[in-house]
C-alpha cells in the first residue's frame, strides 16, 4: 500500500482493519438471497422437530398416569422414544430438503403423523394443528414474497442479484 504525502495512510482500527466504510467495488456482486417459501418452511418444519421432542417427554412423562393419555396408548418406553425420535428426525432431514422438487410435498405429508401424535397427547391436536396452518401460511407467504422479489428485480436489473 503505498500512500502520497498530501494522502496519511489510513491508520488500522484496533482489529487490524482499515479505518472507515468498505465500499464495493463497481465488479462486485449483490449475494442473491435464499427464497423465502424455502426459509420459511425449513423453520417451520425445525420447530416442529422440537415440538415433537417436547411431545415424546410429555408421552414419557405420562405414561403411568391415569386417564392423562389420548385414545392411543403406546406399549412401552421404548416406543415412546422410537416413534418421536423417528418423527423429530424426519423432520430435521425434511428441513433441509425443502429447496428440492419433493420436499415440499414431503414436508406437507409429514403434516400428518404430527397431528396424529393427538392420538398419543391429546394436546398435539391442537399445538400440531397450529404448526400445519402455520405450514401452509409459510408456503403461501414465502412464495408470494418470492415472487415479488422477482418481480421487483425484473423492474431494477441494475440493483438485481448477479445483474451483469
Amino acid at each position: 500500500m503505498s500512500t502520497s504525502p498530501s494522502q496519511p495512510a489510513a491508520q488500522p482500527s484496533r482489529h487490524g482493519r482499515a479505518a472507515g466504510p468498505v465500499r464495493p467495488s463497481p465488479g462486485d456482486r449483490i449475494k442473491p438471497k435464499k427464497p423465502a417459501k424455502a426459509q420459511f418452511a425449513s423453520t417451520t418444519l425445525l420447530l416442529e422437530a422440537f415440538l415433537v421432542v417436547f411431545a415424546t417427554l410429555v408421552a414419557y412423562g405420562l405414561r403411568d398416569v391415569p386417564y392423562s393419555r389420548g385414545p392411543l396408548e403406546l406399549p412401552s418406553a421404548t416406543s415412546i422414544w422410537l416413534v418421536g425420535g423417528v418423527l423429530a428426525v424426519v423432520l430435521v432431514v425434511l428441513s433441509r430438503m425443502v429447496g428440492t422438487p419433493g420436499g415440499y410435498v414431503a414436508g406437507s405429508v409429514v403434516q400428518v403423523p404430527v397431528l396424529a401424535f393427538g392420538l398419543v397427547v391429546p394436546m398435539m391436536f391442537v399445538v400440531g394443528g397450529l404448526f400445519v396452518v402455520l405450514w401452509v401460511v409459510s408456503i403461501r407467504l414465502g412464495g408470494r414474497i418470492d415472487r415479488e422479489r422477482a418481480a421487483y428485480d425484473a423492474e431494477h436489473p441494475e440493483t438485481a442479484p448477479n445483474a451483469d
